[in-house]
């Protein structure tokens, strides 16, 4: 096999590393020449064992850990939040002979015993995991076991919490890359602002002569942007959609039931359109798409959790029927048009009635005060050393699970606790003989304890139940044996095993720690991380508004500086001095009369619902339709004034919200 484990300091190595890179890229992936920027990337991770690739979507990212991955010795670890890609991409490489597998948590027992196995034997060369994965403490030491040649972690905007797309497990993968060892660290995002791109490189020590960006700009794509109202946008899509050839479609939406409207009205009208939403079970989800991605001229309206991660080429439209929740999403969806390089057309239907919709989302994410309040008193109430079920704290105190999970990550950034690496609290087992001929398997001291743990097991009618903490006092053994004993059975054949109910360990990092200054600076972030939010919807806006270029706009929001126009948006292309060369009157925030509320009726459903509605926020919440622990578990989504407001600015329905509860 070609060898680029070899250092490139040394004299004339750099030519070989070079030479090595086209044959593989030749040899086993019948490519001719690299694509801009990846040659660079690859010769980074070889110099520096460190690099950022910061490349538009469709753009050729994941070559960049593919082609090394057959090269180093060990293992490729690429970290994904796209189970769609991972299935593709192994798709792919199996096809060319490619050794390469996936762990989540659609795998079965056998599958989960063949990925494990190929890791043992050293055959698999590149392995998928969501950033979710290194929760598993059984996966976490398997992975001490491995060489790990190269950590790749995809979607790598995320470890930023000032990324459109913040995800705290994400800030924990640095540690982790030195934890196991990694060789080679690689992060990739097709969405990285300056800033964020610093971020990423600050996490994982990237060198600035590592980082490679190769540019925002398609040049084959059209920009369209139209100003529409709201009643006007159903007639004017639809009208897009037959007066221009067929070809694969995606209609972005924010919310499902538009998702669902809007298809059935497209295929009311004779068009080949279906839904996609979250909302959908995984089997019609995996059903639309695999229609759409083998049609020719298929239209999928959804939700922006379609399209991340899947490689059509041929994508020849996107509409976006409401407005993105920022540019870093809007490029990333358009980015999924024209793949193959040929001209593809992406439309914006701007309607400034999008707006609170989008704002709403935002502020529904910031927790309350009281709800921090009552957080931080009850962790540093907990002593130095514990283990939280996170489901269970965000129910107690009415937050979100990814917002209960920024506040733990800013916490331990704040240097109050140190997270350490999450267990289960339950195993269960389900032996495929009995328990005589389970012990009978073994010898000696192994077979009495493997009959004193089967006789400790809480019994149902097919599975063995396990408490490793209690098990662990009543044998006097260590938690570590007795999960070892069970895998070990699982390895064997002997039984399946499944872990639940995960715990999160922390550590007291600060002896003394006053609540309250903890409590001001964790509301101070959460609405710094509010305001950034909703100024990502401003920066949406002023792209509608721009009187110039919009591709140059676009771009440069990403830091690129390009000197002449387009020529081929729909600026560009608008004669001058007309409304689509530059819009007459600006797109903003909308403001609507709300409908009139009484404030005893309201004040009446907090006062029936103290622990969902007390606040202002949270009652705010409910009127615009967003949900919570609290909300969820009183079933307040199917009240009669649920959402009532959410097509208000949620600033108002505070207000209102303040002034019922006041009365």
């Amino acid at each position: 096999m070609t060898s680029l484990d070899q250092d490139t300091k040394t004299p004339g190595s750099a030519q070989a590393g070079s030479t090595a890179l086209t044959d593989l890229l030749r040899e086993r992936f019948g490519f001719s020449r690299f694509l801009p920027g990846q040659q660079r990337v690859i010769e980074a991770l070889l110099q520096h064992h460190r690099a950022l690739a910061v490349f538009p979507t469709g753009a050729g990212k994941s070559l960049c850990y593919q082609l090394p991955a057959l090269a180093f010795e060990g293992v490729t670890l690429v970290v994904s939040p796209l189970i769609a890609l991972m299935k593709d991409q192994i798709d792919w490489l199996t096809r060319h002979g490619i050794a390469a597998a996936r762990l989540d948590s659609s795998l079965g027992p056998d599958e989960l015993a063949r990925v494990g196995k190929g890791l043992e034997q050293g055959s698999l060369k590149l392995l998928y995991v969501a950033p979710e994965r290194f929760q598993n403490e059984r996966f976490l030491h398997s992975l001490t076991r491995l060489r790990i040649a190269l950590f790749a972690i995809d979607e790598a905007h995320c470890i930023s919490e000032w990324g459109h797309n913040f995800r705290p497990e994400y800030l924990k993968l640095a540690g982790i890359a030195r934890e196991i060892q990694a060789e080679r660290v690689l992060a990739l995002t097709a969405t990285a602002t300056p800033s964020v791109a610093q971020d990423i490189c600050a996490a994982f020590d990237i060198p600035a002569s590592g980082a490679v960006v190769t540019g925002f700009y398609r040049p084959n794509l059209e920009l369209v942007i139209e100003r529409t109202g709201a009643e006007e946008r159903d007639v004017r899509l639809l009208a897009r959609l037959r007066e221009r050839a067929p070809g694969p479609t995606i209609v972005y939406v924010t919310l499902q039931k538009t998702a669902e409207r809007m298809a059935a009205l497209l295929q009311g009208a004779g068009l080949p359109a279906q839904a996609y939403h979250a909302g959908l079970e995984p089997a019609a989800r995996a059903a639309v798409q695999d229609q759409w991605m083998s049609s020719d001229r298929g239209i999928v309206v959804a939700t922006i959790a379609f399209g991340m991660g899947i490689d059509k080429a041929d994508v020849r439209y996107v509409y976006h029927y409401n407005l993105p929740k920022g540019l870093e999403s809007y490029s990333q969806e358009i980015g999924r048009a024209g793949r193959d390089g040929e001209p593809s057309l992406v439309e914006l239907l701007a309607c400034d009635a999008d707006v609170p919709t989008l704002e709403n989302f935002a502020y529904g994410d910031t927790p309350t005060e009281s709800a921090l309040r009552g957080l931080v008193s009850d962790l540093l109430n907990r002593g130095d050393d514990f283990a939280l079920n996170l489901t269970e704290l965000a129910d107690r105190f009415d937050v979100r699970p990814l917002v209960l999970r920024t506040a733990l990550t800013y916490l331990e950034l704040l240097g109050v606790f140190r997270q350490g690496t999450p267990f289960y609290a339950g195993y269960r087992l389900r032996p495929s003989m009995p328990a005589d001929q389970l012990v009978a398997q073994f010898k000696g001291e192994p077979a009495r304890f493997l009959k004193a743990l089967l006789e400790q097991a809480k019994r149902g009618r097919t599975w063995l139940t396990f408490d490793p903490e209690a098990l662990a006092a009543n044998l006097g053994q260590p938690r570590e044996r007795i999960i070892r004993a069970l895998e070990v059975l699982e390895e064997r054949g002997y039984a399946q095993l499944e872990a639940s109910d995960v715990r999160h360990r922390f550590t007291r990092s600060a002896p003394t720690v006053e609540l309250e200054p903890l409590v001001a600076e964790l509301c101070t972030r959460f609405q710094r991380r509010e305001a950034n939010e909703v100024q990502r919807i401003a920066d949406v806006l002023r792209l509608v508004n721009t009187a110039g270029c919009l591709t140059n706009a676009l771009v440069a929001h990403f830091g690129e500086t390009r000197e002449a126009p387009c020529g081929h948006c729909s600026r560009c292309r608008a004669p001058a001095g007309t409304a689509e060369a530059r819009p007459s009157a600006p797109l903003q925030r909308e403001t609507t009369p709300a409908p009139a509320l009484a404030p005893h009726t309201l004040r009446a459903l907090a006062e029936a619902h103290p622990q969902a509605l007390a606040e202002p926020r949270q009652l705010a919440r409910f009127l615009c339709g967003l949900t919570s622990p609290a909300a969820s578990r009183a079933r307040l989504s199917r009240h009669e004034l649920f959402g009532v407001l959410a097509e208000q600015r949620f600033a108002q329905v505070m207000a209102l919200a303040q002034a019922a509860l006041e009365a």
